[in-house]
């Protein structure tokens, strides 16, 4: 899992392995009426070629690409320095490269970075262990002064310390008896897999679906996004169980205790010794002093934080190989739970999260225009339970030419899920280089009916949250 509290890297610069063609969804009845002649442009400026443009998605060219990424959009790419676009193009080698080797079956988890990335695991948890050993020699042994660095510097250790985690507690969190076919379902994705079954299941508001292992029995956590659960079929929402609890069994090193908390270490290190904001504000000589003291201190601070984040970019750059190579791994993995048409539909709905964004914030306008004394009403009502119905209405309205304008400038802009996955298109690149796979688990419709009763009050309950802003 990635750690959001360390410094992200950057995103891989473009690269130019094709991308699978998307299917198009079918229309609803209930779509919007087609554009007139006169919102967009019906011929590329560039190429002139005829242009099919529907008014609620980005005019473009499939001939030229043209507009394929918008004008602001691109903007921020132009903005980028050269060192940030070299950094970028040195990543995006790198993954073809890995992306070219699993093509051809010879990649391997390399036992040469894993060894290094272990190594250089040790010092920082040395380090961890020494702050707490100097903290309680100084508590025990040293005078008051000194009593209170060792307090301190227990404190630190503390935060340093291998984070185990818990097992979640909050709404979210189902058990086995408020969900028998969820975790049934699970199970039978496990068995077939050869993983062992899943501990906990929780849903959230995020669009996205991960796993993770708490305690020291390292019980296994499955979260899954309820607003990315939605957007999916059944035999989706099987591939996404396949490929989440294959990263049970994928070979992730960077998951483990010892990589884990060695790279968690690193980034509590950074957090506390970054620069932080200047104070601002006040006049004379004290305010002088004040702007000058900010200045020398983050200087410092600067050059002391370089060491954990050189440090962490060191080890996430020993384990990105093995760690990008576990992710299609538990693609392969996710493609024979639910079949290799179920995976790549579940790629693609990677690519259509911003749906989520204009379908909440369009019910949210919605409901916000309505009179004050009705707005809690809605809220709490058939407003909240209408999110779903409307996104899913408005997926299936999305036009073949925006699916494929999606797969295009993912494959140019290199998106990603988050900084641990290879980009999206040579995830879909590798599925569609494989033999086809039938699905060897399969969700009946009574199963499927049943895993949404299950869900039907956090369902509530969360579109309620997302529509709260």
């Amino acid at each position: 899992m990635p750690n959001p509290a360390a410094p992200p890297p950057s995103a891989p610069a473009p690269t130019t392995t094709p991308t699978p063609a998307l299917a198009p969804s079918p229309a609803s009845p209930s779509s919007p009426p087609p554009p007139r002649a006169s919102d967009r442009p019906l011929a590329c400026p560039e190429c002139s070629g005829p242009l099919d443009p529907d008014p609620r998605f980005t005019a473009w060219c499939p001939e030229c690409e043209w507009n394929l990424v918008p004008a602001e959009e691109a903007a921020e790419e132009t903005a980028k320095s050269a060192k940030v676009l070299a950094r970028e193009r040195a990543a995006a080698e790198r993954t073809e490269r890995l992306f070219r080797d699993v093509s051809a079956g010879r990649a391997d988890t390399t036992r040469r970075d894993w060894l290094a990335a272990s190594a250089l695991a040790v010092p920082v948890h040395l380090v961890t262990v020494a702050v707490a050993g100097a903290g309680l020699w100084l508590l025990v042994t040293g005078n008051t002064p000194l009593r209170c660095l060792g307090a301190l510097l227990l404190a630190v250790a503390f935060l340093l310390r291998p984070q185990l985690g818990r097992a979640p507690k909050d709404a979210g969190v189902l058990t086995r008896s408020q969900a028998p076919a969820l975790y049934g379902l699970a199970d039978r994705v496990a068995a077939e897999l050869g993983a062992p079954p899943v501990g906990v299941i929780r849903v959230d508001e995020e669009f996205n679906a991960t796993m993770g292992a708490v305690g020291l029995r390292r019980t296994s956590v499955l979260t899954i996004g309820l607003p990315f659960w939605e957007t999916l079929d059944d035999q989706q929402r099987v591939a996404v169980l396949g490929h989440e609890i294959a990263h049970r069994i994928n070979g992730d090193n960077r998951r483990g205790l010892w990589l884990g908390s060695a790279m968690g270490a690193l980034a509590h290190w950074y957090d506390l010794s970054r620069p932080r904001e200047r104070v601002t504000g006040g006049y004379g000589v004290v305010a002088l002093l004040t702007l000058i003291g900010d200045h020398i201190g983050n200087a410092f601070l600067h050059v002391i934080s370089q060491l954990p984040y050189r440090t962490y970019l060191l080890l996430e750059r020993l384990t990105a190989r093995a760690g990008q190579q576990a992710e299609y791994r538990a693609d392969e993995l996710g493609a024979r739970a639910g079949s290799s048409e179920a995976a790549h539909g579940v790629l693609v709905a990677t690519l259509l999260r911003p749906a989520t964004w204009t379908v909440t914030s369009r019910l949210r306008a919605e409901m916000q225009s309505r009179p004050r004394s009705g707005r809690r009403d809605a809220a709490q009502g058939p407003g909240a339970d209408a999110l779903w119905p409307q996104l899913r209405e408005h997926l299936a309205t999305i036009p073949p030419l925006e699916r494929e304008r999606l797969l295009r400038r993912s494959r140019r802009a290199g998106h990603v899920v988050d900084a641990s996955h290879p980009p999206t298109h040579l995830r879909l690149a590798l599925l569609a280089q494989r033999a086809p796979l039938p699905a060897s688990v399969i969700c009946p419709p009574d199963e499927a009916a049943a895993i949404a009763a299950e869900l039907a009050p956090h369902r509530t309950r969360i579109a309620r949250a997302l529509l709260a802003g």
